[in-house]
């Protein structure tokens, strides 16, 4: 079965799976680009959200910790729990026929121990309905995503700048400028890969130290922030539809204003209340024809196809 076009080609709607993930590499030790498209990956959070942007053809929908600034309205990413998460999954896996649905282990959930890792990483997969987890970090946390992956539960590493860290970085600063942090990023990218991530998004550094990551390791690699030589993509749904308003940052297109489109939306809605023009009569059923306390006379067909 196929869905909509994408790039001139119909897009399958078999559920995308892991390998399919894994042999979507384009970029390999060689250098050169292999044939097929890149992957599209994009946050979601809801129901509604996720049933469209599987619509338009995403590979994966990744239920971020972002959910905490864009959703919740804190400043980072910091508050959000498994529990919250969870409760975000099942919505979006609700939603997302084809795409992968990956899930944000969230900050504490995974850095005290192997052990907690496991079983919060279990969690996420029996509450929230996901079919990967994600979690950030590298060499440091190599051995946890061993053990989750040996649970049979696939992972995606995530290096770069890490938003949970966002303390100890000094901000939402881009990472690896330096050579000693460019190195560091570099390890903790084949760490992951060698723990057994299947994947690796690679966020906010520079294009030439994703590029030589992206050369380095055999498992896809999925920027945010740094360049066009990864093998794939990823977004904050919001900031590619022009809907978090507050903050734009340098690497999110938005391939719409539909934030604007929502404010205008609620000013003409709030402006024909006020006037009494909504609703009309086309948005209004039909009346009874009789007053409270008279008798009716009843047409048992007359309100037959009333929703």
């Amino acid at each position: 079965m196929y869905g909509p076009v994408r790039d001139g080609t119909s897009v399958p709607r078999s559920k995308v799976t892991v390998p399919q993930i894994r042999a979507r590499k384009r970029v390999g030790p060689a250098g050169g680009p292999a044939a097929g498209p890149a992957i599209a990956m994009i946050t979601a959070y809801d129901y509604t959200m996720a049933r469209l942007l599987d619509e338009g053809g995403a590979d994966l929908l990744l239920v971020g910790d972002s959910l905490g600034m864009v959703v919740q309205g804190h400043k980072t990413t910091l508050p959000v729990t498994v529990d919250e998460i969870c409760y975000h999954g099942r919505a979006v896996a609700r939603g997302a026929e084809r795409a992968h649905v990956v899930g944000d282990m969230p900050f504490m959930s995974f850095q005290t121990s192997p052990i907690a890792a496991l079983e919060n990483a279990g969690k996420m997969m029996k509450e929230g309905a996901f079919e990967s987890v994600k979690l950030e970090g590298g060499v440091e946390f190599a051995e946890h995503v061993r053990r989750i992956v040996c649970a049979g539960i696939p992972v995606m590493g995530h290096v770069g700048l890490l938003p949970q860290s966002v303390h100890a970085m000094g901000g939402f600063k881009v990472q690896g400028k330096r050579e000693d942090d460019a190195e560091r990023v570099l390890r903790d990218a084949k760490a992951m890969e060698e723990a057994g991530a299947y994947a690796i998004v690679l966020e906010a550094i520079p294009p030439d130290l994703a590029s030589q990551i992206t050369q380095s390791v055999g498992v896809p690699t999925i920027g945010i922030g740094a360049g066009a030589q990864c093998d794939g993509q990823v977004l904050v749904c919001y900031d590619l539809l022009g809907m978090y308003r507050s903050l734009s940052p340098k690497f999110a297109k938005k391939f719409a204003e539909v934030g604007d489109t929502i404010v205008a939306a609620t000013r003409d809605y709030v402006r024909e209340v006020s006037e009494g023009t909504f609703p009309a009569a086309a948005h209004t059923f039909k009346p009874n024809g009789f007053r409270v306390g008279e008798e009716p006379e009843l047409d048992p067909l007359a309100d037959a196809h009333v929703h």
